[in-house]
Formats: C-alpha cells, structure tokens, sequence
C-alpha cells in the first residue's frame, strides 16, 4: 500500500537516498502532491524528466481508484473511493459563495448504529490511515480549477472520527499546516457523536479546530433509542466534556439535530433542547431527516419544522436550519455507497449533505 500521502512516512526520502537523488528532491514531490495539481509524477514538471520516469515506474502516490465521480447542479462534487486495503468512502465538495468546503470520511463504516444513518447499517471494516485521509483531501482539490483552493474542511462523512484520533489528528495537522494545504485550524471541524474521553483528549491536543456534537435528543431516554451507543456515557457526560473543549479551546461549539417526524420533532422536545443548551456559546444544527430506504423514520412537514425552529430562537439560541445540496448525485453521507448497491434512487441518508460550520 501506498504510503507517500502519510505525513509520518519516510518512504519517498529512503527511495531517493537509494537513487542517489538529493533531499530537497522530496520537497519538490511533496509541494506538488499539497497543491494538489499532480495527478502523477509526470506532472511534476520541475523534476527531470528520468527522475519521474522512475517514479512513476516504483512509487504509488493514490492508495485507492475513484469508482464514481457525480457532479450536481448546484456545484457539489462527490468521490466514491475504492481502497487498495479494503472498502469504499465517500467524500464531497461544496460550494457556497466564495467557500470551498470538503466533507471527508475517517472510518470504511460506522460502528455507533445510529438508527437512522445510512452510513453505519453495514457496521463498520476498518479504521481509515491518514494517508486515506488525506488522499481524499488533495483529490477533491483537483476538482477545483487552478486559481481556487479549498476553504474548510469537516470531517463529517463516514465514520466516527474520535473513534479514529491516532490517523484523523496527523492528517489534519497536514492540513492546517503552511507545508500542506494551508487551512487554518478554524476552518476545520471535527464532527462527533459524543465520546467524552476523546473530546477531552483532542482538548488536550490543542489543535483548535471546532467541535461538532451530533446531539438528535435532549435527554437520555430518546437518545438511548436514536444513538445505541449513548448508555455508555449520557448526555450529561457528554456535555461536560463538550464545555471543557471550549473552556480549553476557546472555540465556539456545534450542536447538530437531525429532525425525525414525530420522534423528536415536536415542541417538548424543542423546549427541552433550550433548556439543555441555555447559557452556553454554541450554534445549534437543525437537520430535517433525508429518509433512507427500509427505514421507517420521516421527514417532519414544514409546520412542524418552523414551529420547532421558533421555539429554539425564543429560547434565545443561536440556530441554524441546514439547507440541502447536491441531492441529485446522491450527496449525504452514505448514499452514494448504498446506491451504487441498489436500483438507482432506492437509498436516502440520514445526515444531510449541506454543510455550512462557521
């Protein structure tokens, strides 16, 4: 398997010293690959040209092939993935304005069995190297033109990326950092269905990126039900670790709700959610569902939702109602996997594609 895109890999360097190439050979491969406009070491038109020839001959820059590259009408862009070691992920692009975010995946599946998630119904295979994390980082920066660069980043996709910590923190470090793509830690957002331990470890790494909690119920006998592995915590840990990742980081948090007709979508639950979010610096997410196939969760009606969306903005919290984008591609997290599986249109997500985390 490749290992050229890992940021801890010494690979390309030990290779070059065995041709006798200099070291700052490496510099030049590796400004390329963070600039994303090299698909392959011919393209590195910087290094002689016998040199590429044997690179290209004995060195792997991709660790995976694109099965499906769809494109919509409103600018979205997803990648299916298929990996050399094992599994297929998806990641997107999303264009709002002058923003260039990207939605990227940290494990082949899910393990937390949230049971209106498309992603994790087949479980989870494998956690994802952060060389396949940042593989899908450069490769959704070669479907952008030569004068734009990525913005964001949120690592929102498949998977659960707390759950991934030791490959997702070196992967994003190359991307906050001058030598990779150049995000500031701001811009990127790490999305969670809530392991205390892990937040409280990725305080203490202090990268400063934002937080994200996928909440989807405001006290612990409906969470239990829509995220299986809540009894192992509660929400009350949870948010104790969350406030002391803004204590720590001094970053704003995000709380993301993903709406279901008639389970968690009706006025107590919206006057609960004020209650366990008042008095705390945060942007609240309202998703309403995208149902998935098989599934027996719905989207709520539009009164239902302005009602809900009213009840959160007279308790005074900062909310946030997530637009849709690219549902003509199949662009939620998820589906597109599924889909490819199954007559076309058959499978929904459960988590939207349309991204904004500020």
């Amino acid at each position: 398997m490749s290992q050229l895109l890992d940021p801890n890999s010494q690979q390309l360097e030990e290779w070059l010293s065995e041709h006798d190439q200099p070291g700052f050979r490496a510099r030049q491969v590796r400004r390329w690959l963070a600039a994303g406009r090299a698909s392959s070491f011919a393209d590195m038109t910087d290094l002689p040209a016998e040199l590429r020839d044997q690179l290209q001959q004995q060195l792997l820059i991709w660790s995976a092939k694109i099965k499906a590259h769809r494109k919509a009408k409103d600018g979205t862009e997803k990648l299916l993935l298929d990996f050399d070691a094992g599994g297929q992920i998806e990641c997107v692009l999303l264009r709002d304005g002058a923003r260039r975010t990207i939605c990227i995946s940290s494990q082949v599946g899910c393990a937390m069995g949230c049971v209106f998630c498309a992603s994790g119904l087949d479980g989870v295979d494998r956690n994802l190297t952060s060389a396949e994390i940042i593989e899908q980082m450069i490769r959704l920066q070669h479907c952008l033109p030569a004068e734009e660069r990525l913005s964001h980043i949120v690592v929102m996709g498949m998977g659960e990326p707390l759950a991934n910590l030791d490959n997702v923190l070196p992967a994003l470090k190359f991307a906050s950092s001058e030598d990779g793509l150049g995000i500031s830690a701001r811009r990127i957002t790490i999305s969670t269905v809530g392991l205390p331990s892990a937040i409280r470890r990725l305080a203490e790494d202090d990268g400063g990126y934002q937080l994200a909690v996928s909440l989807h119920a405001a006290d612990d006998q409906l969470r239990n039900q829509l995220v299986p592995v809540n009894p192992n915590t509660g929400l009350s840990e949870i948010m104790a670790a969350a406030d002391e990742y803004f204590e720590r980081s001094g970053r704003r948090l995000t709380f993301e709700y993903v709406l279901l007709a008639g389970v968690n979508d009706q006025p107590e639950h919206a006057r609960r959610l004020v209650k366990l979010l008042a008095g705390r610096t945060a942007m609240l997410n309202v998703i309403p569902y995208n149902p998935v196939a098989g599934l027996p969760y719905k989207t709520p009606g539009r009164r239902a939702i302005w009602r809900f969306r009213s009840i959160l903005e007279d308790g005074q919290l900062n909310v946030q109602l997530r637009q849709r984008k690219g549902d003509d591609i199949d662009a939620a997290c998820g589906q597109l996997r599924r889909t490819l599986g199954s007559p076309p249109g058959d499978e929904r997500s459960g988590r939207d594609a349309g991204i904004r985390l500020d």
